[in-house]
Formats: structure tokens, sequence, C-alpha cells
């Protein structure tokens, strides 16, 4: 679990590091402005972690379908090596979806307005400035979202579901509401993060309000990278208790 956390931290940072400087710039500075380059090299950088959250989150769901529903079994399933090679398999599938995005936009005249009505720049205020027929550019935003956006986010529910069905059959309380305890951090972020993420890209460009909509991605760029390490902080027994520690020594001192 910690392994996983410690690279979903990372991909917070990440994502604030990629969007949040220049947006500060661009509210400081009277003239707001970024180069094509930069716009799509940020825009790259940004899908690519969009899409390795989505799967990374979906990977955490089983390490807690397997520790809950396999616990005598876990260590075994749940190997180093298997949890490196899934890690592995998130990161690769954000940055290959990012790839795929970013050629296919390369290849869009923008000969209109150059005015992002956004806070950073993004596959769908992009696609709506070009001047070409982007039908294809929104079919792949589609598929593509269905692939790496829905798929993970429907297996997450069949592992909770897997997971809820052993929470019931447990017959103590306690433990019932213990081992659901573990899993209520995971699963506030993943409301958190998928509500507004599949609502920015799995549906038709033509549906867009960017005035609205720019809204909804602060959420799931800014909001969700913030907010993570306090849920699981606070959601977190042993972090807690490290916590108390440090704050009893200090007092002592």
């Amino acid at each position: 679990m910690y392994f996983f956390l410690s690279n979903l931290s990372f991909l917070d940072l990440c994502y604030t590091t990629t969007t949040m400087p220049k947006m500060l710039q661009n509210l400081l500075m009277e003239r707001k402005s970024i180069l094509f380059n930069s716009c799509v090299t940020q825009m790259y950088f940004f899908v690519a972690f969009v899409g390795t959250e989505c799967v990374l989150l979906s990977v955490m769901s089983y390490d807690r379908f397997q520790a809950i529903c396999n616990p005598l079994r876990y260590s075994v399933i749940m190997s180093k090596k298997v949890c490196v090679s899934l890690a592995g398999f998130s990161w690769l599938s954000g940055f290959v979806n990012s790839v795929i995005h970013t050629i296919f936009i390369l290849h869009l005249n923008f000969c209109g307005s150059n005015q992002i009505n956004y806070f950073y720049c993004d596959l769908p205020p992009l696609i709506t400035l070009s001047c070409d027929d982007t039908y294809v550019n929104e079919v792949l935003l589609l598929s593509i979202g269905v692939f790496i956006g829905w798929t993970p986010f429907l297996l997450i529910i069949v592992s909770y579901i897997c997971i809820i069905t052993a929470i019931l059959n447990i017959k103590s309380t306690n433990k019932r509401q213990k081992v659901f305890y573990t899993c209520s951090s995971h699963l506030t972020v993943v409301i958190l993060y998928y509500g507004s993420a599949i609502f920015s890209y799995v549906r038709p460009v033509s549906t867009y309000s960017m005035s609205k909509d720019k809204l909804i991605s602060v959420l799931y760029s800014v909001v969700t990278p913030m907010l993570n390490p306090l849920i699981y902080t606070l959601k977190n027994n042993d972090v807690s208790k490290a916590m108390y520690r440090q704050f009893i020594s200090r007092q002592q001192l």
C-alpha cells in the first residue's frame, strides 16, 4: 500500500509542477501568454499524468482487494516484482496515451483565435481552437478515454463489490469497521478524481463549455492533489500515530 501511495504522492507533485507555476505567473501578470511549443509540452505531461493516475487508482483498488479478500496469500500475490510491474504499467499507459494525443494535436492547424479560455493547456481547449476538421481527434479522445478512464473505473467498482461482499461476511462489527476504514481513503480519492476527470474527457467536444469546464478541471488538477495527502494522513492510523508521537516529543522538549 505504501509503495503505491509513494507513486501517487509523486504523481500529485508532478501534476502541480506541470500546471501551477505557469498558472500563477499568468494570474500575477497583466499579459497572459504561453508559447505554442510550451503549451503542447504542458499538455503532453498533464495528459500523461491524468492517464497514469486513472490506472494507478485502479491498481491500488486491486491491491486493497487482495489484502482483504486474500489476506493469507497477499504477500505472495503482491510481491515486490508484481508491485513494481503494476506501477510501471500505470506510468507507461499514461505516457503512451499522451504520446498518441500529442501526435494528432501537432497535425492540426491553428489559424484562428489563439486565446485559450482555460487555466492551462489541455486537450479539449486546444481541439476547439483548431480550424481543421477535428473529428478524428474527438473520436480518439472518446475511445482512448473509455480505455484509460472508464475501464479502470469499472475495475475499481468490481474490486469494491468483492471487498464489500467480503466485509459483510465478517461477523465481528469492530473488525468489519476496521477493514472498511482501510479502504475509505482510497474510495474518497476515487470519487473526487474520477467524478471530475471523466466528466472532462469522456464526452463529445461539442458539449464543452470552457467557462464551466475549466472550474471542473481545477478540481482534479489542483484540489484533488492538494487533498490527497490530507485524506491519506487523517485516515491512516500509522501516520496519525507517528504524527502524535512527534507532537508529544516536541511538547516534552
